[in-house]
């Protein structure tokens, strides 16, 4: 199984990438947060040989045309080894944040996938541009802002999503299915497959086969030392996540529906650092893979084998080289 990690940085991005290549992993991606999703990638693309993945961009305040454009850079860039990865965010971040509409997100990001291919199209094959839509409209695509056609083909696009109808969406129009790093064994089979096969019997035969691509939050350690830095960095996260509504219906299956109000009471009375007592051992390693590194490839291949071929892990906590070695080396084996 194929391994990407984080890069959090930016002035450090090119060392950070560095660093995960000689501990061997795949590729690289970065998560919306302080920095632009694209430029870290740049530099990592530049410094390496891995692939690169925004993990993801935020779609709706972002035109078309420019996504298309960083993702083509950065396929240019990484030899051929970009994902575009979009995101809907939530709907307080895309109205009071970004100051634009979030009405019918499902159906923006359906539009926003076809605009994106629309402009590709263009650029690999020469088709006129031509992508009318319900909210985003590009019919002009003159020679000198065409870059040329990659040898590889366009980059992929992936979606990420957790609700069934955004799951369902992704299945049918992207190339990629990012699955949101928080989820369980349990969400993952009775909630997230359905909704996958949902959206493939509706999946255009002129598209590959779907990528399904799980986001792992991993708590790693080898000693109870290491073990307990990396629970304090995920119990920290999850806190984070609980309290997101949204995330809710992970939980709810778990029968702990009720830590979302608590946790989402405390971030409203700025108490975020009693967020992370909310997360007990359960919940952990519930949503979170938990273990040596041979203890969570085994719940790696336990969840995902029989559907992927690659992860991507997300690990809040500062992991030392030899740890993140020994851990790539088992997930490989996954």
């Amino acid at each position: 199984m194929q391994v990407l990690a984080a890069v959090y940085g930016l002035t450090d991005a090119a060392d950070e990438a560095r660093r995960l290549e000689a501990a061997g992993v795949d590729g690289v991606f970065t998560f919306e947060g302080p920095h632009d999703v694209f430029i870290p990638l740049a530099l990592a693309a530049q410094a390496t040989d891995l692939s690169v993945m925004t993990n993801v961009a935020i779609a709706f305040p972002r035109n078309a045309v420019h996504m298309a454009h960083a993702a083509w850079d950065l396929h240019v860039l990484s030899g051929g080894r970009c994902t575009l990865g979009l995101g809907t965010q939530v709907r307080p971040h895309i109205e009071r944040r970004f100051g634009v509409d979030f009405e019918r997100p499902v159906e923006r990001m359906r539009d926003t996938v076809e605009a994106v291919r629309a402009v590709f199209r263009t650029w690999q094959h020469g088709e006129p541009l031509d992508h009318r839509g319900p909210y985003r409209t590009h019919t002009k695509m003159s020679p000198m802002f065409s870059p040329q056609p990659h040898p590889d083909g366009p980059p992929r696009i992936a979606v990420g999503a957790l609700g069934p109808r955004l799951t369902t969406l992704a299945a049918e129009v992207a190339d990629s299915l990012a699955v949101m790093p928080v989820t369980s064994e349990r969400f993952f089979a009775e909630c997230t497959l359905p909704a996958v096969e949902r959206g493939l019997e509706r999946r255009s035969e002129r598209l590959d086969p779907l990528e399904v691509l799980p986001e792992l939050i991993v708590c790693c350690g080898r000693t109870p030392e290491e073990q307990a830095a990396a629970d304090a960095g995920c119990r920290a996260l999850l806190g984070f996540y609980v309290s997101t509504p949204s995330y809710r219906p992970v939980f709810d299956l778990a029968g702990r529906g009720d830590l979302q109000p608590q946790a989402q009471q405390m971030t409203r009375e700025g108490r975020w650092d009693a967020v992370a007592e909310l997360i007990d051992d359960e919940v952990l390693a519930t949503v979170a893979v938990r273990g040596t590194p041979a203890e969570i490839a085994e719940q790696v291949r336990g969840r995902y084998s029989q559907h992927c071929e690659r992860v991507c892990i997300y690990m809040p906590y500062a992991m030392s080289d030899d740890l993140l070695v020994e851990l790539v080396g088992a997930l490989h084996s996954a």
